[in-house]
């Protein structure tokens, strides 16, 4: 796996960077912030915002925020949804089999104990806030990837079986929320009918770019029809399926940074999985790896955007949304992670991995509190702007905290770190 230094600066550094001019920014001039934010690119486009216009047409507006958060962040989710695609369906696929058991039973307490706490402390502060603060559930239930993978290192080591675990816990994390995402958030009024030419895009570009040219390869060890379709089309013939998917999930009415989604997995892809983050995929010259590796650093550039767009909280707006968040990650998370994990590996005898003890399960539920990322998406769903958006994206901010309370967990549990051999 990578050093911790390239992972944060690869993955993360721009992301923090723009979360962190977003803050100054938006405290010190927060008028000129938000004219930022919503700064209008195109008025009645084909892509945007949609209201109704005097006449009751749908009228679509551009602006920077709907192209960074619905438009460029499909890509990022689609990295997401490759990495989770490749862990289901590969040879020595991270989600396969027995050894996923476990972190996958773990995975549903991570989210289980977010939205019990979250809901329940709601409910307990009255009907008021319950009904202003409910849409927000699935806040809590995020685990940023790549900050808990580097917080998980600092904790355990690179070389400690409780990285992967947590690593397995993240990417089931990221597809349960994906899967969120889509079923719990659209963007607009429901037309199912619109998915048609998502599904449609992917199921043509699969069958004429992907399985015909393997199929009229059969017998040949030269590959010659499927090495002309990667050398001479290359990615083009998905990017266009990529543009109508994303289409049909906009008029559709679910969220279009979800878009991607259906054509990943009729991309051609590799016979076996090496691991997410896995050093060696750099190594890897299937299609599907190599629009990842072409993806990166406009991805690393889209993230410090997406920082730059919604991180832009005053901190006059920390309320009972931010507490909500903070309980449901903080406590939530970790309570989940740990007796979801215990029942797994004990009662049900799915077992841990070697070198792995009970109470590790606790402080990997603390690493993956680290909500951040995904966490602030869901809040700028979730919630139109506003008071209540923004105290709950500053609990996704100040999830941050749960680096502290981690690397705190692991010395009073005594977790021996490990380093990686050789």
């Amino acid at each position: 796996m990578y050093r911790v230094w390239n992972f944060v600066t690869n993955y993360s550094l721009l992301l923090i960077a723009g979360a962190v001019l977003a803050l100054v920014w938006a405290n010190l001039n927060p008028h000129s912030y938000h004219d930022f934010v919503e700064f209008v690119l195109v008025d009645d486009f084909f892509i945007g915002h949609a209201h109704l216009d005097e006449h009751g047409h749908v009228h679509r507006t551009l602006t920077l925020h709907y192209l960074v958060n619905d438009v460029l962040m499909a890509f990022f989710f689609a990295i997401a949804a490759k990495e989770v695609w490749e862990a289901i369906i590969l040879e020595n696929g991270s989600l396969r089999g027995k050894k996923a058991a476990t972190p996958l039973f773990a995975t549903a307490g991570g989210m289980v104990g977010p939205v019990a706490v979250y809901l329940g402390l709601a409910a307990f502060l009255g009907s008021d806030v319950y009904d202003a603060v409910s849409r927000g559930w699935a806040i809590p239930t995020a685990t940023d990837i790549a900050f808990s993978y580097l917080v998980g290192r600092i904790v355990f080591g690179a070389g400690h079986p409780a990285v992967r675990f947590l690593l397995l816990l993240a990417i089931a994390d990221d597809a349960a929320g994906l899967i969120i995402l889509a079923i719990f958030y659209p963007s607009g009024e429901l037309a199912p009918e619109w998915l048609l030419l998502s599904l449609g895009a992917s199921l043509g570009v699969f069958l004429l770019f992907n399985y015909l040219p393997r199929r009229m390869d059969r017998g040949d060890q030269l590959r010659r029809n499927s090495t002309w379709a990667r050398k001479t089309l290359g990615f083009w013939p998905y990017a266009i399926a990529g543009a109508l998917s994303w289409y049909g999930f906009q008029e559709s009415g679910l969220h279009p940074a979800l878009g991607l989604l259906p054509v990943v997995p009729a991309i051609p892809h590799a016979d076996r999985a090496f691991g997410i983050f896995s050093a060696a995929e750099a190594h890897l010259h299937d299609l599907l790896n190599e629009i990842e590796h072409g993806l990166k650093y406009p991805v690393e550039l889209v993230l410090f955007f997406f920082g730059l767009m919604n991180a832009g909280v005053e901190f006059s707006s920390i309320g009972a949304p931010t507490i909500l968040v903070l309980a449901g990650l903080l406590v939530g998370k970790p309570i989940g992670i740990l007796a979801f994990g215990w029942f797994a590996a004990g009662p049900l005898r799915l077992g841990l991995a070697e070198g792995m003890r009970t109470i590790d399960l606790f402080v990997i539920g603390c690493v993956a509190a680290i909500g951040f990322t995904v966490s602030l998406f869901i809040a700028t769903v979730a919630f139109d702007g506003g008071a209540v958006q923004e105290a709950a994206k500053m609990g996704a901010l100040f999830s941050f905290a749960a680096a502290i309370i981690s690397i705190v967990a692991g010395k009073l549990t005594g977790v021996q770190k490990r380093e990686l051999q050789g």
